[in-house]
């Protein structure tokens, strides 16, 4: 509709007619081939994409992160967001989902869910309404393991005020003031936020949350019907399990054994990952657990992974510096894939094929 006040008749006078003057609507060739066929500013998005490399990792879940680092999550999230990689947020987190994916818009939720149809039903739709674009269901805990490292180190959950765990607390200043007492101040008592019931994360008696059903793949298919987002099913060594899942329309699978905590036999991931990525066919195939250098990176990429993960090292350089840390520590390892794909001879992450890595040499019997 034209515009017939006083402003738009200046607006008129002030802008050649196209007509008028013979100009036609075309891009304009003093430009750089690049920028010809830029018209608008969300032109510059796909370019970008093909010329950009994508992540080469992001941050794995980590359960009671905010006893390591002051609200860690949201720590974690923050810098995730800015450095514009993924974070999955543990089902086992102190701090509540909708907190975490308000601190960091590329942060995806990690859930451990029972064999039953309401609590699935209700994850799904929370965590959908707090605006996570990923769910990420973890399989690898159908039972609960014989943690002898946290018997042994005192750990329990929910924790038990012990002399032991008193004594240990005194002995690190630092993290009793500047974590646990400063979060007591400001949040109150930690609890697992998203897990159910708002189970405290201290308590003087145990807990018995008595037996409940096994999850099953019709349970995944039930998620997968509710969830309009990306699904991806963590916790998979199984090349089989990866068929079964690409069949029931997950979109991504992560291979995972858990850090060995589960089972003390469980194959390495870097192991298993060739034979589930031959399993995928469209599904994105992800890795996490032992990826301490760049060169880890680059070898997970060669046998077959798209994503990598890493959790502990990034938890640990929350703990010390907060998000400083946790960018310094992105930053690190994104210097390090840069350095060795330059010593590799390679410019992109694609050309990290598997003829690049040598199998380990093992000594005649």
């Amino acid at each position: 509709m034209p515009d017939t006040s006083e402003a738009g008749q200046a607006v008129s006078a002030a802008v050649p007619d196209a007509r008028a003057s013979g100009a036609e609507w075309h891009a304009d060739r003093a430009l750089p081939r690049a920028l010809a066929r830029i018209l608008a500013l969300e032109d510059f998005e796909e370019p970008a994409r093909r010329y950009l490399p994508r992540p080469p990792f992001g941050i794995a879940p980590m359960g009671g992160t905010s006893m390591a680092a002051y609200r860690g999550d949201i720590v974690l999230a923050r810098a995730a967001a800015q450095a514009d990689i993924p974070m999955i947020m543990s089902g086992a987190s102190l701090a509540r989902l909708e907190d975490v994916r308000a601190a960091g818009s590329t942060a995806w939720f990690q859930a451990y869910l029972p064999g039953e149809t309401g609590p699935i039903t209700r994850l799904v739709e929370r965590v959908a309404r707090a605006g996570f674009d990923t769910l990420v269901l973890t399989v690898d805990v159908p039972v609960s393991a014989n943690r002898e490292n946290n018997v042994r180190s005192g750990f329990s959950r929910p924790l038990r005020p012990t002399l032991r765990l008193a004594w240990e607390c005194s002995l690190r200043p630092r993290w009793l003031f500047g974590m646990f007492l400063r979060t007591l101040l400001v949040d109150g008592m930690p609890r697992f936020e998203n897990m159910g019931a708002r189970i405290p994360l201290i308590t003087r008696a145990s807990r018995g949350d008595g037996e409940r059903d096994r999850l099953a793949w019709t349970h995944l298919e039930l998620m997968r019907r509710l969830w309009k987002g990306r699904l991806v099913l963590k916790g998979v060594l199984d090349p089989e399990d990866a068929r079964i899942a690409r069949e029931s329309g997950v979109d991504g699978v992560i291979v995972s054994n858990h850090g060995g905590r589960q089972l003390d036999g469980a194959a390495a991931p870097l192991r298993a990952l060739p034979a589930v990525a031959a399993q995928a066919g469209g599904m994105t195939v992800m890795m996490d657990g032992g990826i301490r250098r760049g060169t880890d990176v680059l070898k997970a990429l060669a046998l077959g992974a798209q994503f990598v993960f890493v959790g502990r090292p990034f938890l640990y350089a929350a703990a010390i510096a907060g998000e400083a840390g946790v960018r310094h520590g992105i930053g690190l390892l994104s210097e390090e894939i840069e350095r060795d794909m330059a010593l590799l001879g390679i410019t992109a992450l694609a050309q990290m094929t598997r003829e690049r890595i040598r199998p380990r040499c093992t000594s005649a019997a």
